[in-house]
């Protein structure tokens, strides 16, 4: 049996499976991760994204942060990898998806149950009075965009560094990781805390730990039970062939 019909069976034996992902899903969306040789802080200094920076510079930030999450990330469509998932889940599989990501594609891609660790990138909320409003071409013509009931600053609803996990999306998806009995983490280094802690509570409570990256993470060696080698979109290509 090979690591992709094995991945088949935990998937099919499992009465809860949850999905944990990081950037490495959506590198193949050409959306590029953070940290790495190809990442984003190589060429952008990561202070645009830290809270106190932002509230001193919110026009310098929003250059920035527009340019990279909405002209750029805003063109990101989901691989095949997102599309596995949710199908996955449409078919009664896959129970809730937890991402790291700010991107989106998990839902374009039509998964339904998915919480946003970090945030997500379609919703602008009010660093003063907290509306929030659907990320438009007309919010974003000025920067900083302002809130049209008290004129403040504008922030995308993710979390910047120096900022608290939203606290409702953090209880839940702990809560998740517990009912977990086969919990698959995908495209994630597991540098990031609080969010590298997910997997390893799902595994305290007895989980089996299926791991895809492309290279070996600091869940591997710990945690993982089935580790999986290879591109995210490829590998669970494989897997969805072995279990239909």
């Amino acid at each position: 049996m090979n690591k992709y019909q094995k991945a088949a069976e935990l998937i099919k034996n499992s009465k809860h499976t949850t999905v944990f992902t990081g950037a490495g899903v959506s590198v193949e969306s050409g959306v590029p991760p953070f940290r790495g040789e190809k990442g984003l802080w190589n060429e952008y200094d990561p202070i645009i994204l830290e809270l106190k920076n932002f509230y001193k510079n919110p026009e310098k930030s929003w250059v920035t942060i527009k340019e990279i999450f909405y002209d750029y990330f805003g063109k990101a469509e989901p691989n095949e990898a997102h599309r596995v998932i949710a199908r996955l889940e449409e078919d009664g599989y896959v129970k809730a998806v937890i991402t790291q990501n700010i991107d989106n594609l998990h839902q374009k891609a039509g998964s339904q149950n998915v919480f946003e660790f970090h945030g997500n990138s379609r919703d602008l909320v009010c660093t003063e009075c907290g509306t929030k409003y659907p990320v438009t071409d007309e919010l974003l013509a000025e920067l900083p965009p302002k809130c049209k009931k008290c004129g403040e600053v504008l922030k995308p609803d993710f979390v910047f560094f120096g900022e608290a996990i939203p606290e409702q999306e953090e209880k839940l998806s702990f809560e998740e990781a517990e009912k977990a009995d086969l919990f698959i983490v995908i495209g994630t280094t597991g540098e990031v805390q609080p969010a590298s802690l997910i997997p390893v509570v799902a595994k305290s409570k007895g989980a089996k730990i299926l791991e895809i990256n492309i290279k070996k993470s600091n869940f591997t060696d710990d945690i993982t039970d089935l580790f999986i080698e290879e591109k995210a979109a490829q590998a669970m290509k494989k897997i969805e062939a072995e279990l239909y």
